[in-house]
Order: C-alpha cells, then structure tokens, then sequence
C-alpha cells in the first residue's frame, strides 16, 4: 500500500474537496437551469459518519492536509456543524466554501466545531445583478455572511468572483476595492465549462492577463511566489493585503494541482473535469474494508490524466455541472 495519493505524472494529493450536498439555495444562471435541477434524494447521500471515514483513510495513509466542504450549498445541509466537528478530529486545515447567506446564523457555531477558513462566492456586488446571477435578492445577506465570518475569527476570509465578460467584468476594480476595505483576499476565477445549460463559451472567458490588468488598474500589485493553490496570488504594493486571480482555462495549473474530490453521493473524482468516477459508496455500503477503499483511491488515481485540455478538440465536457460536482 502506498504511503501517498500519487498519479502517473508523479504528482502527490494532499487537499480532499468534499461535496455534502448537490442542493442550494440559489439558482444561480451559470450552476442551473432556471427551473433547477434534480436534487439527489437524501438516501443516496454519504451519512456523516461515511465521509468521515473516507476523510480519515485519506489523512491517516496518505497524509492528505486539506480538507474544503462544499456543495451544492453546503449550509443547507443539516447538522452541518456535527461534521465539521467529526471531521476536526483528523488535524488537518479545514475549510469551507459557500454562498455565506447561512453564515450569520452559523458562523460562530461553525469556528467552536473547528472550522478554520471560510470562502464565500459572490459575482456581483450590484444588487440588481446579483439578483440577476442568483435569482434571489440576498445580495445583503451575503455581505452580512462576510461580516460574521470575519467577527467569528476566520483566517484568513476569501470571496470568490467568476468573471464572466459583459456580465461582471466591469466589477473587478469595485471588487479589489471591496477587498481591500474589508482587509479580505477577493479570487478573481475564469469562466470554466461547467455550467448546467451548457452556455459556456471561450467568447465569455476574460483571461488571467485581462484581470490582472483592471487588477492593476484599481491598486498597484505585485506577485507572489506560486504554490500548489489554485490562485496566482499578488500583493498590494501599499500592503494593504493580497488578491488572487485563478486561471484554470486560460493558464492552467494541472501540473501543480494536488486536488481530489469526493461528490455527496459517494463519488470519487480525481480531476474536477473527470469524466470518469469511482463509487465510494457502493464500496463502503457492502462492507469494503479500509484496505478495499484504498485500493480503489490508487487506482484511481493512478488514471488521473495530464489535464483537463479545455479549448483543444478532444476536450470532453463533464456530465456533472460544478454544483453537481463541488467547487
């Protein structure tokens, strides 16, 4: 058995994305249909006590360090907390992503069940185009969810923003203002094919040099040494803090990723644009040992390919949208 998660290019994965539900409370036009989607019925979805035991394989044998929850929503999902508490217990850096319209409520109760990090996605700071993105009026909601995140104690608080052109790119600069004054890192992420309508296009992609420059146009930044994170990361040259800038089409970063997901049904992923998956929760359900479950992450891994050739002709488009899948 070996001692970590390892692909055929010889790259190692420490960081676990888990998905707790496919569900949310917004509709948002590039995750979903206007009239939704099917939600996965609660039967089918791993129990607490199966995602933690798959986290805990995952930690104890190979050394995997982060662990992020995500949906879907993940605060729709009940009892949220309880596992965040079980899922403490492993001493890895636990995070969460989520819309933050529930983190008023949950914030503090989150922080004392061990929760570490928090980032809240948020496309427009307009509450008319916020409306528009979301289809629900809670642009308020999500920035109050930013204030309770920060006087929970979180740190450090992201916002994740998905630049779509001519629909939010003219935000950027009021964004890096945002972030600056709240003295929280804003994401600037590119436009991916994984949208439920399928309304993706390269024509709505605005690249990582075109954010870089309305970054630019707003403060002054510089970079920073690049790690195996998702985002470049660049630091104000006033040092009044940091901004991120995610370029997953038009620079990827497959050959540093060091991420692998587990979808609330069950589902092992070892690409976000995997087209093929490896059913967990079948192998926990007839009574797979440790040893059985670890076996099937290898060789899972193990088929993990080069990258996720978007823009290239054999590019194949997952059959799972981002909410289907978790961020």
């Amino acid at each position: 058995m070996a001692d970590q998660l390892i692909d055929s290019f010889g790259r190692v994965h420490r960081d676990l994305r888990i998905s707790v539900t496919d569900r949310c409370n917004f509709r948002c036009t590039y995750c979903m249909p206007a009239e939704g989607l099917d939600w996965t019925p609660r039967e089918q979805l791993l129990t607490f006590e199966e995602i933690t035991r798959i986290a805990r394989i995952m930690v104890e044998r190979y050394g995997v360090n982060g662990i992020r929850l995500t949906g879907g929503e993940p605060t729709v999902r009940a009892n949220l907390p309880e596992l965040v508490r079980m899922l403490s217990q492993l001493g890895t850096d636990l995070a969460l992503t989520t819309n933050g319209v529930a983190l008023p409520l949950l914030a503090g109760e989150l922080r004392s069940a061990g929760l570490k990090r928090v980032n809240l996605s948020c496309d427009s700071l307009r509450p008319e185009r916020f409306a528009e993105l979301t289809r629900r009026d809670d642009l308020t909601r999500v920035l109050q969810g930013v204030d309770a995140a920060l006087a929970a104690g979180f740190d450090p608080v992201k916002v994740n923003c998905v630049v779509m052109r001519g629909v939010n790119d003219d935000e950027v600069g009021d964004f890096v203002d945002f972030g600056r004054r709240k003295g929280i890192e804003v994401r600037f992420i590119e436009f991916m094919p994984l949208d439920a309508d399928g309304m993706w296009s390269n024509d709505l992609v605005v690249p990582v040099d075109e954010i870089l420059a309305l970054v630019q146009a707003a403060s002054p930044v510089t970079p920073i040494q690049r790690t195996s994170a998702p985002a470049t990361r660049y630091r104000f040259d006033d040092g009044s803090g940091t901004v991120g800038i995610v370029s997953s089409v038009s620079d990827s970063f497959c050959a540093t990723c060091d991420r692998v997901r587990l979808t609330a049904d069950g589902q092992f992923r070892n690409c976000l644009f995997a087209v093929d998956e490896t059913d967990l929760r079948a192998l926990l359900r007839s009574g797979a040992s440790d040893d059985e479950i670890a076996v099937a992450l290898e060789q899972s891994l193990a088929s993990k390919w080069a990258g996720h050739q978007i823009n290239r002709v054999h590019f194949v488009r997952p059959h799972r949208s981002m909410s289907q899948i978790g961020g």
